[in-house]
């Protein structure tokens, strides 16, 4: 009776991600062209493919102009897309909509190596109600392609964690196989996660025999995943090589860019940060911007000198991008952008305070697992205060809610403890020396859901009943 009451909750969850999706795709259609700009370079990257077979933006060039901004996973997908259904970006959304819902089934797939069905279908239905992941299905962005690819990698990394002392295992590598291949793929799609299967492979190697967890799981098991993931980027890395001769995972799209923004992040509050970047991307003359920038210095009693620092900054540095009009000089010049903005965050962090450094941290880790507001981007600014609190509020508790879920399943099964809990670790250490965005933290939130409902069930007198404990994933 409880599988069936489970089956039905399951059931449940699939069909409140799919009304969930539906209805994000409708709300965020007054935004879709006009707020979301970097939507227009995936399109593009999935129409050539979709079209020609290449990798371009640029398919009708008589040079070829190569791609080092994007990878290649997500337009990959697009194409595949495009080629089924056609162009329109309802298509897209409904798609990624399917895949919010196998990601709810995932989520039920992971929980459930670790708890009862009851509660693995309550983690399924949290997730389904999660508004963050249908709201970046309705736009055509990597978040949700990532996120399915991800999540997908952690229930791999927990199956085979789990079966790995078994006598088949023993004989049978194809979920390390799979989980190398599944990294690969979500480092193609977000090339922020190459580094996450050398950290299940430092747990596995390191942290397990350290802590007398499982250390028969052996190295050979590893060295497998890490050959598999090795495999299925090395077309790509041999792609870079060949077009613009490095030996790169995103020749434009590196950590510069991302550290020159993230050395300014809480210096002042974010609109205001905002609005002096809108003035610098648009301001044509620099004395009027100057103008601009100190009597919004004198409006809001602040120094100015920071703030037309942060202005020329902006400008100078955006013009390194933007100033070429040829496709193949304006690719080119990416790249020398993406130097340039790392030579001029290095400046900045030398001079930075440490009490700075401090609070930036602080608050990029507030942003990143608390920040999301799943309004329309045209409307944020318009919301009352208490409503974005309440939106703080929420993901707070999921978190803290995570933390216990993390200490409860450590007690049962501390190898899938770990395992869950490298997400969590991975994507925060990887994003705080960066600019923080609460969206980057989202491939991570069905983990950390599925923690959360733990958490809550451990909190409100769950135990673990001893058939679970046996017939689950004991040997983890």
């Amino acid at each position: 009776m409880c599988r069936v009451n489970a089956r039905r909750r399951v059931m449940l969850a699939c069909v409140i991600a799919v009304l969930h999706g539906a209805f994000f795709i409708r709300y965020q259609q007054p935004d879709w062209r006009t707020q979301w700009t970097d939507q227009e370079g995936y399109e593009r990257l999935g129409t050539a493919l979709a079209s020609t077979g290449t990798f371009t933006s640029y398919p009708n060039s008589r040079q070829f102009i190569p791609e080092v901004i994007r990878t290649p996973a997500y337009p990959a997908f697009l194409a595949v897309v495009y080629r089924l259904f056609g162009t329109g970006q309802v298509y897209v959304a409904a798609a990624q909509t399917g895949l919010f819902v196998i990601i709810c089934l995932l989520v039920f797939a992971i929980a459930r190596r670790v708890t009862s069905d009851s509660i693995a279908a309550t983690a399924a239905i949290v997730t389904a109600l999660f508004p963050p992941i249908p709201y970046f299905g309705a736009l055509v962005m990597t978040e949700v392609w990532t996120t399915f690819l991800f999540t997908a990698s952690v229930w791999l990394a927990v199956l085979a964690l789990g079966d790995a002392g078994s006598p088949k295992a023993r004989r049978n590598f194809g979920a390390w196989i799979g989980l190398g291949i599944l990294c690969g793929l979500t480092t193609l799609s977000r090339p922020a996660f190459v580094l996450f299967p050398i950290l299940l492979a430092v747990i596995v190697l390191m942290l397990f025999p350290l802590m007398r967890i499982r250390p028969s799981i052996g190295f050979p098991r590893v060295m497998v995943m890490l050959a598999a993931f090795a495999v299925v980027m090395l077309p790509w890395f041999a792609y870079n090589y060949e077009r613009v001769g490095r030996f790169t995972l995103s020749p434009a799209g590196g950590v510069g860019r991302g550290l020159w923004e993230g050395s300014w992040q809480a210096v002042w509050p974010g609109r205001l940060q905002s609005e002096l970047t809108t003035l610098a991307d648009h301001a044509g003359d620099r004395a009027e911007l100057d103008r601009q920038v100190t009597a919004i210095a004198s409006r809001e009693q602040l120094p100015s000198q920071p703030m037309l620092e942060y202005v020329h900054q902006w400008k100078d540095l955006h013009l390194i991008w933007d100033t070429p009009t040829d496709p193949y000089q304006r690719t080119m010049a990416r790249m020398r952008a993406d130097r340039s903005y790392l030579v001029t965050a290095l400046q900045n962090l030398r001079h930075d305070r440490p009490l700075h450094q401090l609070t930036r941290m602080a608050r990029g880790a507030f942003i990143l697992w608390a920040g999301e507001i799943p309004f329309r981007y045209s409307d944020i600014n318009q919301l009352p205060p208490a409503l974005i609190r309440f939106c703080w509020l929420i993901q707070v508790a999921l978190f803290g809610a995570a933390m216990v879920g993390i200490y409860a399943v450590f007690r049962v099964f501390p190898a899938a403890a770990c395992i869950l809990a490298a997400p969590i670790v991975y994507v925060t250490a990887v994003h705080l020396p960066l600019l923080t965005e609460a969206r980057q933290s989202l491939p991570a939130q069905p983990v950390l859901l599925v923690l959360a409902t733990l958490g809550t069930a451990h909190l409100l007198g769950y135990r673990w009943p001893s058939r679970v404990i046996s017939h689950r994933t004991a040997g983890a």
